[in-house]
């Protein structure tokens, strides 16, 4: 009875609807996913599920909103092993294609296949081995669980014009490009934000999708000058971005392969719109950017970037918005713009922000094994 007065005073315009209160859009059901690309929180613990197979965004209530004081870190030696014997399939299978950690409850879940055996080279990237179908949950103290994702209240929304399902990779000969559909996510201020390819011309493109979902989203393309390879790209995806205000300006902070960064004016962002980014940085060649997480230090923000080849890489929100200019320019060697601090995490990949002490972070190990593990944000010093 409640959820229909609600659902009738927001239809007269009686009240609005604010971050925390009922989705009127959602269901109870079995929501058709077709691949757990990728996730994403709010600030309310929604799960934003990105399906690049299906072209689809999800909004899920997981009935997580059990608020966790942990601050302590959490270390789990061998992940792959851990989901293996609760799936039924050896570690050598188990692929884990992206981590994100519910901000209330403090469990971090992971979308996990059985791919990993598929791997064949350094330029694969988990999406390209296969669709992942299984959401496994890692709660605070360590405790592994299969969250299925059944009678669940949900809502979803399909993306305008993914692209095509038929294209296939240019230079990675079987793989189609529907797997870039969806290559991250982030939800900010009411909206998702989604980095992917279209099939527009320019297919590089970030939706905008105001949430509670509607129909209105805005579909922009998106081109950036790559020092490393001296040229203006406009089908390269944003591999990972983190939204932030520079100079009073809301920007989309964006990491591409190779590995430019650039930001673009969220303003500048709008339906059938093609907006140019300025590049600020080349941090280095031949590297894919993994993730990266926004994260404070003694009241000052710093941003965490993690990738294929190359170490961690921490940076300053306050460089790239200090600096002047744009590179529109082939780079030498591969290295310009706002500077950098490496910091040793070689096999680091997923990253999220986890309690107000750590970042929680998966990374392979010397022994080949996949672990949890947690930097303090204390030593994570430019």
């Amino acid at each position: 009875m409640i959820k229909k007065v609600l659902i009738l005073f927001l239809t007269l315009g009686i009240i609005s609807l604010s971050a925390g209160e009922l989705d009127p859009g959602m269901k109870k059901g079995t929501p058709d996913i077709k691949s757990i690309s990728k996730l994403t929180f709010n600030e309310d613990g929604i799960l934003f599920l990105g399906d690049s197979e299906g072209g689809n965004i999800f909004a899920i209530d997981l009935d997580d909103k059990e608020k966790s004081d942990f601050a302590e870190a959490l270390t789990i030696e061998d992940v792959e092993g851990e989901i293996a014997g609760m799936l039924g399939t050896t570690t050598a299978n188990v692929l884990i294609h992206d981590m994100a950690v519910n901000p209330v409850s403090r469990n971090a879940y992971l979308s996990v296949s059985r791919g990993r055996a598929k791997w064949t080279s350094r330029w694969q990237l988990p999406n390209e081995l296969s669709s992942a179908d299984v959401l496994i949950k890692v709660s605070p103290e360590g405790e592994f669980s299969e969250v299925k994702l059944e009678n669940v209240e949900f809502s979803s929304v399909s993306l305008p014009n993914p692209v095509g399902e038929d294209k296939e990779h240019q230079w990675k000969k079987g793989t189609k490009l529907r797997v870039d559909a969806i290559t991250d996510l982030i939800y900010n201020d009411g909206n998702i934000y989604v980095a992917g390819l279209s099939n527009e011309e320019f297919a590089a493109s970030m939706w905008i999708a105001p949430y509670p979902f509607k129909k209105d989203i805005k579909t922009s393309t998106l081109e950036i000058y790559h020092g490393a390879h001296g040229e203006y790209e406009t089908h390269a995806p944003i591999r990972t971005f983190l939204p932030y205000e520079l100079n009073n300006k809301n920007h989309i902070m964006a990491a591409y392969l190779c590995t430019p960064l650039v930001t673009f004016e969220t303003d500048k962002l709008g339906n059938q719109k093609h907006v140019k980014g300025r590049t600020v940085a080349e941090f280095g060649a031949g590297n894919y950017p993994l993730d990266m997480v926004l994260y404070q230090n003694d009241g000052k923000d710093y941003v965490l970037m993690s990738n294929s080849q190359l170490p961690l890489l921490i940076f300053d929100p306050a460089d790239v918005e200090s600096y002047e200019g744009e590179i529109t320019t082939e780079v030498e060697g591969y290295i310009a713009g706002v500077k950098y601090t490496p910091r040793s995490g070689s096999g680091v990949q997923e990253l999220e922000d986890f309690n107000d002490k750590f970042i929680l972070a998966t990374q392979r190990m010397p022994s080949g094994k996949l672990a949890l593990v947690s930097f303090p944000k204390a030593w994570l010093r430019p």
